[in-house]
């Protein structure tokens, strides 16, 4: 083991002074020993005196963990076997045992991010889920872990651990330093809100909470009508008009419950009708949504979103609605199926043929 270690070092000193176009001869000279002693490093013969250390991790512009470490990294498979290990471990061996096994392997590899952080949430949700005994020594070291993590490229790993961090303070009611770790979320990522309104809830400040929630709400059901619009379109291309029917029920539902009106209830069936040729069904829908257009917003005004501020809609929306939707019916390619129906010439004011 002590004739790898030098060579690893050699490797590293060899590799990072070849990155600095630097010679033996320029490296011995900024450290004070002779080009022999350089060499001699580099071959594994030798590993450099401690005390020179710190000066050469400077003079290669590298940390001492890169430095020193016998593997910058490790592969996701040989992640993944430590971290089977480590969870194999910590059902039979005490938590201690564990926890100073994993500090040595993370020792070993200090510059694999992932393992750091999976490993720190392995041993931090173990605690959490059964009250291991004074756990509060071990907070420093996988904060630390945690904190390590802030700074990865990997954003799934950087996020595990504000997360975590996020949740460690909250749960110690510091909401600042809590809030200060949502900054590594995106502002995509529907998470960021949701810990944002729970630390308004924990504040006092309801108002912003109830806001932020109903944000969220309103957000999640456009993100939910997306997609299963997305699923009906394809059903109807497939022709798979039961899946098509299902799903349309699905829809119906959820612009229900989340008390969006009328209008976004039933409009997307129209397609289904028009596709099945079902004028009774083309009649009565085209006349639902005609009859909703005058409350088209009506979801601006419910309790749901009642802290919200929606951005405000022209006077005459509902009638450029209606003039729009009007033509799309008068459509003698989608709707010729309709012609000689007296009811729907009625209701949308004119004759096909």
């Amino acid at each position: 083991m002590e004739r790898n270690h030098k060579v690893e070092i050699g490797e590293t000193i060899r590799k990072y002074r070849k990155e600095k176009e630097m010679t033996q001869e320029q490296l011995a000279k900024l450290l004070g020993v002779t080009a022999s002693a350089v060499n001699k490093w580099e071959r594994g013969g030798a590993c450099p005196d401690i005390t020179l250390l710190l000066p050469l991790a400077r003079a290669l512009s590298v940390s001492l963990d890169t430095l020193l470490s016998y593997q910058e990294s490790l592969g996701k498979e040989e992640v993944y076997k430590i971290l089977q290990e480590l969870k194999e471990r910590i059902q039979q061996d005490s938590y201690q045992e564990v926890f100073g096994w994993i500090q040595d392997k993370i020792h070993t590899f200090p510059n694999c991010e992932e393992l750091i952080v999976q490993a720190a949430a392995v041993l931090n949700a173990y605690r959490i889920v059964n009250a291991v005994p004074e756990s509060e020594q071990y907070d420093g070291q996988i904060l630390d872990w945690f904190e390590q993590g802030l700074a990865s490229g990997d954003e799934e790993l950087r996020v595990m651990a504000a997360e975590a961090l996020y949740t460690f303070y909250l749960s110690r009611q510091d909401y600042e330093k809590a809030g200060a770790y949502l900054q590594y979320f995106s502002d995509q990522n529907p998470e960021k809100k949701y810990r944002q309104a729970l630390l308004y809830g924990r504040l006092g400040q309801m108002e912003e909470a109830y806001r932020t929630y109903e944000e969220l709400l309103y957000q999640e059901q456009n993100r939910a009508m997306m997609i299963l619009n997305g699923i009906y379109i394809l059903a109807l291309q497939e022709e798979d008009l039961a899946r098509a029917h299902y799903i349309a029920d699905k829809i119906e539902q959820i612009a229900g419950s989340f008390e969006m009106g009328r209008y976004y209830e039933v409009s997307h069936r129209l397609e289904l009708a028009v596709k099945e040729q079902d004028k009774e069904t083309c009649l009565k829908l085209a006349g639902e949504m005609l009859d909703a257009l005058p409350d088209i917003c009506g979801f601006t005004k419910s309790p749901l979103y009642s802290h919200m501020t929606f951005k405000k809609v022209e006077e005459d929306f509902g009638g450029t609605m209606r003039e729009s939707l009007l033509k799309y019916f008068r459509d003698e390619e989608t709707f010729g199926f309709m012609e000689q129906d007296e009811r729907w010439e009625q209701l949308v004011g004119c004759k096909y043929g």
